[in-house]
């Protein structure tokens, strides 16, 4: 891979993992839309992933800390408020890592690679976004979370296996059905991210030692650190947004970017 390929893929992962836009869209779309660009490779994509991760860990280290202290108090059967957190974060995983394991059981992710599943997704849940952010729902705090909002936002949050949902996007939507303000629906859809990240990171590191690494460590680090550079600055990006506007400019972009792909489907898949 070229240096140039890397530092796209890494500017894509970091910026759009946790941006209601879809990262496995665009990173599927990079090789596409490029002619003589191959495949990134498992080891490519724990980099990046791994990036994304050190950015949500180190952006919300309050919250961080209290997910660890949860863990150790869900060991040592102690309930506590952080414990609670934990308990919610892990629920709300579940769902996603069942639907996984049925996907990659029957190759269903492989089949719903393309762009037009992806432009109809993105125009699709991109106007639901636009619809649940309308909510006037305004709970501020992890600890006005409840067990209905843990389930339903970890339920939606399968749906964004589908390529072209938007992981933080489908959450973030029910989040707001749900009445949590933009900032808590937000905080609470990167937090998801944080399990979600190890999980897709595991399965890469399977991969990796089914078919070996494909890449080399310079190149995976040179990725690493450009992903968790741009995947801050997005995070951040995203939680000053929240505090002032809605939602609509991303919606906007979804719709455009979907609707261009469903007008250039054919190129793409022929390219």
């Amino acid at each position: 891979m070229t240096l140039i390929q890397l530092v796209v893929l890494a500017i894509i992962q970091g910026i759009t993992e946790f941006l209601p836009i879809s990262s496995s869209a665009h990173l599927i779309l990079a090789p596409l839309a490029v002619n003589g660009w191959q495949d990134q490779g498992a080891l490519i994509d724990i980099a990046a992933h791994v990036g994304s991760l050190v950015a949500v860990l180190l952006y919300f280290r309050a919250e961080t800390a209290k997910l660890f202290r949860g863990g150790v108090d869900t060991l040592r059967f102690h309930p506590s408020d952080d414990r609670k957190l934990f308990l919610f974060i892990a629920a709300a995983t579940i769902p996603t890592l069942m639907l996984a394991g049925v996907f990659v059981a029957f190759g269903i992710s492989d089949m719903l690679r393309s762009p037009v599943v992806i432009g109809f997704t993105s125009i699709i849940f991109g106007l639901l976004l636009w619809h649940g952010d309308r909510s006037k729902g305004s709970r501020e705090g992890l600890d006005q979370i409840t067990w209905r909002d843990a389930i339903s936002i970890g339920v939606a949050q399968m749906v964004a296996l589908i390529p072209g949902v938007s992981r933080s996007g489908i959450t973030m939507t029910m989040g707001r059905y749900l009445g949590l303000s933009r900032p808590e629906a937000a905080r609470f859809s990167m937090l998801l991210a944080i399990p979600t990240i190890l999980a897709l990171g595991f399965f890469a590191g399977i991969k990796i030692l089914q078919e070996g690494a494909g890449a080399d460590v310079v190149s995976a680090l040179i990725v690493a650190v450009l992903s968790f550079v741009c995947a801050f600055a997005s995070i951040a990006f995203l939680m000053r947004l929240t505090q002032r506007m809605s939602f609509t400019p991303f919606v906007i972009y979804r719709v455009i970017f979907g609707v261009l792909l469903l007008v250039f489907a054919g190129q793409l898949m022929n390219a």
